[in-house]
């Protein structure tokens, strides 16, 4: 069977007009549809364009802000805070980047805490753009709303998945980290449901917490949760690194869980370190790299063909989707074909069948 393939710009330029068309301010549009294209690029084909109708959606039932800037709410050398007033959440944390970037230029180290966002999309989408100016870049993500991940020990759910992201140069390929504090998303558990698939493994548990592979507990009263990373038998961990994303949004933030809940959305970790602050960047440099070679030499076990780097598989799938064009999850653009239509934008045409 032929694989269907699509421009990256082309695709980008699709969702910007889909975005443009909704009342979304036109500079805005072009940064949400750039994040969520570049989010397919890498492979997050749950946390890329897929999530374009589901945006739509919050626009047209003015959940999310169309136009606007962020409110300073407080602000030093190398700190701030920012209320977003829940404008869409890619484009506040591309600029909550460009802040942190900035800051840490001149003082070593920049993070812009913000509350009030939308949501965010692929976390991984934004690292490159620190790496690429020799920075590390990092972003962590909750959702005040939500709550589909129970605390170790427990069945009722807390937390969201809680994604963290880390961006960290190389003399090569940056490596790039994005892992949740669950062992699966609410996106792909809601994708495997609805296709009536299964989970890898039992990451998720029914309400009495048994651990489980069938998403369906999840959706099912009384509803399971998902499970903290590690599972059932180390998911103390995963529970540690959840509350301290809390922490270091939500509380940072000083909006979270303890406030009214105002939809769908995100409060935001952002920061940047620049390495010449440090110890300096040859030497940041030479330490990353013994350690990028030394984890592509390590003898790997039985069944494994070479040990990658986080991000290597990503970066690779990049160069190949922005030559050969991107391969789209089937049910992302006939999602978005009645928003088209409405509309009056042109569906993107294939680049190869």
């Amino acid at each position: 069977m032929s694989v269907l393939r699509y421009d990256a710009r082309a695709l980008a330029a699709f969702a910007a007009a889909l975005f443009a068309r909704a009342g979304m301010r036109d500079d805005i549009a072009r940064d949400v549809a750039d994040v969520l294209v570049e989010g397919d690029l890498l492979g997050h084909t749950t946390h890329g364009l897929a999530l374009a109708a589901p945006y739509l959606a919050e626009l047209e039932k003015g959940s999310m802000t169309r136009a606007g800037e962020p409110a300073v709410v407080a602000s030093r050398p190398a700190a701030q805070t920012w209320d977003g007033g829940r404008l869409p959440g890619p484009w506040l944390t591309l600029r909550a980047l460009d802040a942190a970037m900035a800051m840490a230029s001149t003082q070593g180290t920049g993070t812009v805490v913000v509350r009030r966002s939308h949501h965010i999309a692929c976390l991984e989408a934004y690292l490159t753009r620190a790496t690429a100016r020799r920075m590390m870049a990092l972003v962590y993500s909750s959702d005040p709303v939500a709550a589909s991940v129970a605390p170790f020990g427990a069945v009722s759910p807390v937390f969201t998945p809680n994604p963290l992201a880390a961006g960290i140069p190389t003399s090569g390929d940056p490596i790039l980290i994005d892992v949740s504090a669950s062992c699966t998303t609410n996106s792909l558990t809601a994708r495997l449901h609805k296709a009536g698939g299964r989970l890898p493994h039992a990451w998720v548990q029914d309400a009495h917490g048994a651990p489980t592979d069938d998403p369906r507990v999840l959706f099912e009263e009384p509803k399971g949760t998902l499970l903290p990373l590690g599972g059932l038998e180390a998911g103390h961990k995963g529970y540690a690194l959840a509350l301290m994303i809390e922490a270091m949004t939500a509380a940072l933030a000083g909006f979270g869980r303890a406030d009214p809940k105002e939809g769908w959305g995100a409060t935001v970790f952002v920061q940047a370190l620049d390495p010449r602050a440090f110890g300096g960047l040859d030497a940041f440099t030479r330490q990353m790299d013994w350690l990028v070679d030394a984890c592509h030499d390590a003898t790997p076990r039985e069944g494994v063909a070479r040990v990658r780097l986080p991000g290597e598989r990503g970066l690779k799938l990049r160069r190949e989707q922005v030559e050969r064009g991107v391969e789209l999850h089937p049910t992302i653009l006939p999602s978005l074909g009645p928003w088209a239509e409405k509309f009056g934008v042109a569906m993107p045409a294939k680049a190869s069948g």
